[in-house]
């Protein structure tokens, strides 16, 4: 079994995981890369799933994306439908 579903089996049978800095920045970073889900994160870092929203919102602010938009790429405008010629 691999150390995240270790964790979260762990999570769902009542133990408890310590929360330090290290696990919580794994946590966020899992969860703004889509590796882990919201409960298997919380499990990680030993929080609650609320509190763990509350500290990824924080993260969020703080972080910008990491990803690229080329130049190629096209902004379709929010709410309209395209119209075909």
């Amino acid at each position: 079994m691999n150390e995240h579903k270790e964790r979260y089996w762990n999570y769902l049978m009542g133990k408890v995981v310590k929360t330090t800095p290290e696990n919580v920045e794994q946590a966020h970073q899992a969860l703004f890369h889509a590796t882990m889900n919201l409960p298997q994160a919380a499990a990680w870092c030993g929080m609650t799933k609320k509190e763990i929203k509350q500290t990824f919102r924080e993260y969020l602010k703080y972080h910008a994306p990491d990803y690229q938009i080329s130049e190629n790429s096209v902004a379709l405008p929010r709410g309209k439908e395209q119209s075909s010629p």
